[in-house]
């Protein structure tokens, strides 16, 4: 099989279920437990701990260990706007952020909080003049995801960085997408709280982790003595173990980046080239090095994914399927594309395992069967 659906999640890589494996045959105990099994957990969740901190560049006690992103956006939002001084009670999204991240959005909305929008032009990238307007001393924190993850298009994190100081408010970061993909640093980013999940950069899935700047103000919503009291629940230490050794695997991420970019750019012509009808979105802005999130005219993005079966190829599609039908990406809607162009999209996404081989396969088998389709009436805009 091909798989180009990394930004869906990656396999956990060998040194990472050994270590798992071992730690839940030695280190079974409870960390919080005083016996000497529950010492030794904890020693073991200690240096886990030291190993993340090292290679994110944070202190580790600037680590918070969590279950994922979902997770740890939910404790930076609401801890941080928890923890905001008086008559600061505005969070800002943008109009992109994970489908669960404006979940929470909407949550906040309905409890009352005072939510805004920050919006997207039409080529994906962050609307910073709209930005500058709604960034005002009423805002406690701007929530603005490092790339998306279906365009792949990265924000301007440092200009928003620069409204938000001039504001007097907070920048948290969903770097799901980011980390694993391109060089990060907790030290080096303009980022006050930052989440990501391990499962996006080869760890296991069910674990990630929220980045939070020493001294600011923070009211866990899931208290607990854990974490140094920003996180409730018994640690989930062969997880956290697999999280810090995929992290310490990374290796030369910027040189990885630049092999993925160029595998995309490829993979991008040659498509192009045999099929020109072929648009992909974000192509002119900075993206992450293997995300492809293109349309093949108005082929239904399950006719296209049903072709990319058939020559062993995984990927997705950007449309929401229900029972009712399919809905368009939020992603797409938000930067005004057409319905059914939208209803038209597929990502395509490399990472570490993919070979120069995989793309000229699908280079090779893909446009074959999709050229009498373009041939024909675009087909039915549907979920199968």
């Amino acid at each position: 099989m091909i798989y180009l659906d990394h930004n869906a999640t990656t396999a956990p890589s060998p040194a990472v279920l050994q270590a798992m494996a071992q730690t839940m045959a030695q280190h079974w105990a409870n960390a919080s437990s005083q016996h000497a099994p529950g010492q030794e957990a904890r020693r073991c969740l200690g240096q886990a701990r030291q190993q993340a901190a090292q290679a994110l560049g944070c202190l580790p006690a600037e680590l918070v260990f969590t279950s994922g992103a979902t997770e740890s956006n939910q404790l930076a939002v609401r801890g941080l706007l928890a923890g905001a001084p008086v008559g600061r009670r505005r969070v800002l999204f943008s109009e992109v952020e994970h489908s669960a991240h404006q979940g929470l959005a909407r949550s906040l909305a309905a409890q009352g909080v005072s939510v805004g929008w920050l919006p997207v032009r039409p080529d994906g990238g962050l609307d910073l003049s709209a930005a500058a307007e709604l960034i005002t001393p009423e805002v406690a924190l701007v929530s603005l995801m490092s790339a998306n993850n279906e365009t792949g298009v990265l924000m301007p994190l440092a200009e928003v960085a620069e409204l938000t100081r001039r504001a007097g408010a907070l920048l948290h970061t969903d770097a799901t997408q980011w980390l694993g993909k391109l060089p990060f640093r907790f030290d080096d980013s303009v980022a006050d709280a930052v989440s990501f999940s391990a499962h996006k950069f080869h760890g296991p899935k069910g674990v990630g982790g929220l980045l939070l700047r020493r001294g600011l103000g923070f009211q866990s919503p899931v208290p607990g003595s854990q974490e140094r009291g920003r996180r409730g629940g018994t640690e989930n230490l062969p997880a956290i173990v697999g999280l810090a050794t995929a992290l310490s695997g990374l290796g030369d991420v910027a040189a990885e980046a630049r092999r993925q970019s160029a595998l995309r750019d490829a993979m991008e012509q040659g498509l192009a080239q045999a099929l020109p009808e072929l648009q992909v979105w974000g192509q002119a802005l900075a993206r992450l090095p293997g995300t492809s999130y293109l349309r093949v005219g108005l082929l239904a993005a399950d006719t296209v994914l049903q072709r990319l079966v058939r020559l062993g190829v995984a990927a997705s599609s950007g449309a929401a399927c229900s029972s009712g039908g399919s809905q368009p990406s939020h992603v797409l809607s938000a930067m005004g594309v057409p319905r059914e162009q939208a209803l038209a999209a597929v990502r395509l996404s490399l990472g570490r395992d993919s070979t120069a081989a995989e793309v000229a396969a699908v280079l090779q088998g893909l446009p074959p069967l999709l050229r009498p389709l373009l041939q024909e009436a675009p087909a039915a805009q549907t979920c199968h």
